[in-house]
Parts: structure tokens; C-alpha cells; sequence
């Protein structure tokens, strides 16, 4: 069941409340069939920005929204052919399954055998045939999500929204349903704007990831850009753990109260004249122990948090703010040991 692809284009994207500016102007291009995830925490403009796709909300004067070519800027949601997939599910508890998944179909008045084939097609991929004249009070929250997911799918609508649909799932059952979504989006390839705070979920989910923060995007990108390429501060921090190292450069080499960094190129990249201070940063897993007389950095360990997999270490006098280490499980270091610290030459960041 593939589904008609379209673009979707924002233009001088804002939003006011009550004379509160809450988005500033969004320029932003999404292709055809393309999952692009919106990021960002609680009040940065991310579901401000999916309601305006879907056409609950209106931009500010000067703003469009087009769907290829349409432009749907004045346009309500019942206009626009997109389907919705909400964090509470939105279902009708009336209903059963298959009336549920079938809904927009009978309001689109679609012949009762075309529709019932394109219902059956759809339980089948969200697994849920077995269930079809169930009511909805005797399914799992997952299997709740399953339907909604069918449900939004049923009128094959030009995009499709999702505004943090597995937050109320518990963690395995969200890791598990969003490897079949995502899945299930690859396979129909509709265009998709996903909303969310999760960011493995943003990881696992996107094709481009767009963080968000006071209702400005600060960066658009795929999710390794992301993570690895981080464009701004607020971007670096968000996205995962980052350490954060305090010194001055000198020589072409970063000094640190901990030891010295001779990584080509990383000082310069910082753009500061000689003696001047600075900060650089690195992920945890990026960084190894080595010994403490041959390290960038030297400190003691400070704390060690088992976590199966890995052991989390904080260690303590090799920059001005804690860092943090990741190391394989079986490592185990008792509190006080001196270490040494070695991060590999790419995994030196340098943010403005």
C-alpha cells in the first residue's frame, strides 16, 4: 500500500499568542516521503510547528504552508489529507477495531468493499487481524497505538503527523513498537513530521532531525550530522551526554587544567588568538583510558555507575566540571584511582 508522496514547504513560518511571539519565523523544506523529526524540549515551538502543517493553527500574517504545489495555508485540517496520530490515541471507544481503522473511510464515503480491503490490508501490517472485531477497551496500549497508527493511515493522506505517539507506552514497549513504525515508514514511504523530546526515538526514527529551542531551529540535519556535527551549543547539549573541557590555547596545543591537547587543527577551529580561553567538548564514548603518564588528560575517578554493557565513570581534576567516561562492564575502578584520558582526534568538538 504505497501512498502518494508529496513535499511539504514552511515559509516564513511564525506564530503569536496573545501578542507572545512563541515561533519565530520557520523556513523549512521536508521531501517527499521523508521522516523528519522535531526536537527539542517542553515549549520550544515543535508542536506549535506540527499544528501549523496540520492546519490547526494559522501562521502569522506573511506565512505559508504548501503541500507540493497547494498552497494550504488557509486551508483547515479536514481540507489538507493529513493523517494524525496523537499521544492519548484520540480513539473511539464505541467502535471496534476495524470500525475504528475504518472511520475516515466511511466519512469519505469510499465503497464498502474498497474500504473493507483497504482495512484488512492495514491490520494485516499493523498486525492486528486477530483483534479486528475487538472493542477497543480490551486492547494493550500498544496494540492502542497500532490503531491509531492504522487509523490516520486508512485515507491515504498526502502527510502524515505524529505528535509524540509512544510517550505513554513503558520503555521496552516503546522501543519495540518504534522499530516497527519505523519500519512500517520506510515501507509506505509518506512524507512524516514527528514530533518529540526522546531523542534515541529522533535517532532511530529520522531521516533529517530538526532540534528546536525558544521557537528557533538550530540546526537541520541527519541524525549522524546531528550528533557528530553539532551546528550550535544548545544543539551539543541536548543531543546526548557532552563533557565539557576549560582551558586556554597556546602554541597550537589546548591546555587544560588536567593536561594538554595537541590535536591538529582542534585550535584553530576555535578562532582565538594565543593565550586566550576557550572550552572544547567530546562525548563519553569517544573516550578511552589510558595510562595517566602518556594521556591528554589525568584525573580520579570520582564515581563508577554500573550499567551492564558499560561502566559510566566521573573523574574529577582533569578538567574544571566533572567528566564523564564511558568503559566496557567488566572495567571496575574503586573511587580515588588515577587515570588517564585519551579522546580520539575526531572526537574533539569545538562549538561557538
Amino acid at each position: 500500500m504505497r501512498l502518494e508522496a508529496v513535499p511539504v514547504t514552511l515559509s516564513r513560518c511564525a506564530k503569536t499568542f496573545r501578542g507572545q511571539r512563541v515561533l519565530e519565523p520557520v523556513d523549512l523544506s521536508i521531501e517527499p516521503g521523508e521522516t523528519l523529526v522535531l526536537l527539542g524540549p517542553s515549549g520550544c515551538g515543535k508542536t506549535t510547528t506540527l499544528r501549523l502543517i496540520a492546519g490547526l493553527e494559522k501562521p502569522d500574517a506573511g506565512g505559508h504552508v504548501r503541500f507540493g504545489a497547494d498552497d494550504v495555508t488557509a486551508l483547515p485540517i479536514e481540507r489538507r489529507q493529513v493523517g494524525m496520530v496523537f499521544q492519548n490515541y484520540a480513539l473511539f471507544p464505541n467502535l471496534t477495531v476495524r470500525g475504528n481503522v475504518g472511520y475516515g473511510l466511511r466519512i469519505q464515503k469510499v465503497e464498502a468493499s474498497a474500504a473493507r480491503r483497504r482495512v484488512d490490508e492495514l491490520l494485516a501490517m499493523t498486525e492486528l487481524t486477530a483483534h479486528a472485531d475487538k472493542p477497543i477497551t480490551e486492547l494493550s496500549g500498544g496494540q492502542r497505538q497500532r490503531v491509531a497508527l492504522a487509523r490516520a493511515l486508512a485515507p491515504r493522506p498526502r502527510v502524515l503527523l505524529l505528535d509524540e505517539p509512544l510517550t505513554a507506552l513503558d520503555a521496552r514497549l516503546r522501543e519495540t513498537l518504534r522499530a516497527e513504525m519505523n519500519a512500517l515508514l520506510r515501507e509506505l514511504r509518506v512524507t512524516s513530521i514527528y514530533v518529540t523530546h526522546d531523542q534515541s526515538e529522533a535517532m532511530a526514527l529520522a531521516d533529517r532531525i530538526v532540534v528546536m529551542s525558544a521557537g528557533r531551529i538550530e540546526q537541520c540535519g541527519t541524525p549522524r550530522e546531528i550528533y557528530y556535527q553539532p551546528a550550535t551549543r544548545a544543539v551539543a547539549q541536548f543531543i546526548g551526554t557532552l563533557n565539557r573541557v576549560a582551558g586556554e590555547c597556546r602554541d597550537d596545543a589546548f591546555i587544560a587544567s588536567g593536561g594538554a591537547i595537541n590535536v591538529k587543527g582542534l585550535v584553530a577551529q576555535l578562532r582565538v588568538q594565543d593565550g586566550a580561553r576557550s572550552e572544547v567538548f567530546f562525548r563519553p564514548e569517544d573516550a578511552e583510558l589510558v595510562n595517566p603518564e602518556s594521556a591528554q588528560l589525568r584525573g580520579a575517578v570520582e564515581s563508577a555507575m554500573f550499567l551492564g554493557e558499560r561502566t559510566r565513570l566521573r573523574i574529577k581534576d582533569a578538567a574544571a566540571d566533572a567528566l564523564t567516561v564511558d568503559v566496557p562492564g567488566r572495567v571496575e575502578l574503586a573511587q580515588g584511582t588515577i587515570v588517564g584520558i585519551s579522546v580520539r582526534d575526531e572526537g574533539w568538538v569545538a562549538l561557538h
